[in-house]
């Protein structure tokens, strides 16, 4: 799939404090109004994910798409996360849509993209903006103040906890997470930008920062539209 994504793409390397570098690559597209445009007539088949904590709609991309992705980002995986080999990849269109007093326990903290990795590979997760109203939100990545048992106990609790007692047991209120709390501490954010990709870790917790909730909406022109990947690789031996 020649000519999507741009060879003149501007990236920088930004660290992560205890973990790999996140990178931030911007003009990644050569015309993101496609993208836009594609979300806009494939919108009626948007649904909301089972598989995942997504507050909002979601379409899944065809394989090829989702491979053109991974071999654009190829030279990125190898460079700046020692990725061998790309074993999988999988993208959607997302469209973050949910208001405040929808979300669930799960969604009012950061998240991983995984529960585990198998040892000598990396999961690699990718979010590139597709809307021009930076004050929609940009992303933010945690890393856990207590212990992995405390930390894998909350995320459990999380899923399977009714909003009130998840609330009284964490003193956690129903919000998008924009910050620090009692539990992660902010190491790294980013704002929005149009045509903005990040590529990070995801097995880093991280959320997007929607600090204006009341502004998302379900229409691909003026809502938080984004394109998501989802990797693993392999990693060089060391």
């Amino acid at each position: 799939m020649k000519g999507i994504f741009n060879p003149d793409a501007k990236v920088q390397a930004i660290a992560v404090a205890g973990g790999r570098p996140c990178l931030m690559v911007d003009d990644f597209l050569l015309d993101p109004q496609a993208w836009v445009a594609r979300a806009v007539a494939f919108h009626a088949h948007f649904s909301t994910p089972r598989g995942n904590a997504y507050p909002g709609r979601e379409l899944p991309l065809p394989e090829q798409v989702t491979q053109a992705l991974a071999e654009a980002m190829r030279p990125w995986f190898k460079q700046y996360f020692g990725v061998r080999r790309v074993l999988d990849a999988n993208g959607r269109l997302s469209l973050l849509t949910r208001q405040t007093e929808q979300l669930e326990p799960r969604q009012w903290i950061c998240h991983r993209d995984r529960l585990r990795v198998a040892p000598g590979r990396i999961a690699l997760a990718s979010v590139l903006y597709l809307f021009q109203d930076e004050s929609l939100g940009g992303t933010s990545l945690y890393r856990p103040r207590q212990d992995a048992a405390f930390t894998d106990r909350l995320v459990h609790d999380s899923c399977t906890m009714s909003p009130a007692d998840f609330a009284g047991k964490y003193a956690l209120r129903q919000r998008y997470m924009t910050g620090p709390n009692a539990y992660f501490e902010e190491v790294l954010s980013l704002p929005a930008k149009w045509n903005r990709l990040l590529l990070y870790d995801g097995m880093v917790f991280h959320s997007g920062n929607i600090r204006h909730p009341e502004r998302l909406c379900d229409d691909p022109q003026n809502g938080r539209l984004s394109l998501n990947g989802f990797f693993t690789g392999r990693l060089s031996a060391t």
